[in-house]
C-alpha cells in the first residue's frame, strides 16, 4: 500500500513511464505541491467521474487565485509519482512535473481537507505466456511502422521515431509510453490505462491507428 496525494483533472489521463506537467493555481492544491514536496509523498493526477461542487459565478484571476474551484470524484484508476518543482511565480502559481511511475488504484481516504490523500494499491500487469510476449513485440513493431508511414512528411517526427529511444525501449515499456505520442480520447485512453494485460493495450490502440 501507498498514500498519495490526489490531483483529479478532467480529462488527464496519465500513464507510467510519462511524465506530467502541470500548472498548479488554486490554494488547495498549491498546499498539495508544497506538502508533497516537503513530506516526498506522491502525486496522484486522474482522470474524473463526475463534478462534486462547482463554481457558477465569473471569476478574475484574483478570485481564481485565491478561491478553490470545482471539485472532483476522481477515477479509482490512475498513475502517480513523485513532483519536481519547475518554477514558483510571483503570484503564487507554480509549474511542476510529475514524474510518473507507477499505476495505483483507490482504496481508501485517510485525509480529505484541505486536500485529498488516499491509501492505493499497485495496480500491476498480469504476467503473459511466450505466446503474448512475442504478439506485444509484433504489435510494437507495427505501431512503429504505422506512425512512421503516417508522419513520413514530416523529419522531425520520423527522426524521433527511428532513433534508440523508441526503437530499442521494451515493448511492455512501450504499451503505456506510446500513447505521449498519439491524440486519444480521454475515455479511450482511461480504458487502455485500466487494462491489465500489456498485448491487449497495443492491439486496441494498432486497431484505433488502422481505423
Amino acid at each position: 500500500m501507498i498514500d498519495v496525494a490526489i490531483f483529479p483533472i478532467p480529462n488527464s489521463v496519465n500513464f507510467p513511464g510519462v511524465s506530467t506537467p502541470l500548472h498548479v493555481f488554486e490554494p488547495r492544491y498549491r498546499k498539495m505541491v508544497t506538502h508533497c514536496l516537503e513530506h516526498q509523498l506522491p502525486i496522484g493526477v486522474c482522470h474524473t467521474e463526475k463534478v462534486l461542487r462547482t463554481i457558477d459565478r465569473p471569476q478574475r484571476l484574483d478570485d481564481i487565485l485565491n478561491s478553490n474551484q470545482a471539485t472532483y470524484k476522481p477515477r479509482d484508476i490512475f498513475s502517480a509519482g513523485p513532483v519536481k518543482l519547475l518554477e514558483e511565480l510571483p503570484d503564487g502559481r507554480v509549474l511542476i512535473e510529475v514524474e510518473t511511475n507507477i499505476r495505483l488504484q483507490l482504496r481508501r481516504e485517510i485525509q480529505t481537507l484541505p486536500f485529498s490523500i488516499w491509501t492505493c494499491e499497485e495496480l500491476p500487469d498480469r504476467p503473459m505466456t511466450d505466446e503474448e510476449n512475442l504478439r506485444l513485440e509484433q504489435s510494437k513493431q507495427k505501431i512503429l511502422q504505422r506512425l512512421l508511414a503516417l508522419t513520413h512528411t514530416n523529419a522531425d517526427i520520423q527522426a524521433a521515431l527511428s532513433n534508440d529511444y523508441w526503437q530499442l525501449m521494451s515493448a511492455m515499456e512501450f504499451s503505456f509510453c506510446v500513447m505521449g505520442l498519439i491524440g486519444l480520447d480521454a475515455e479511450f485512453k482511461q480504458e487502455l490505462l485500466e487494462m491489465t494485460q500489456a498485448v491487449r493495450r497495443l492491439e486496441r490502440v494498432l486497431q484505433l491507428i488502422n481505423e
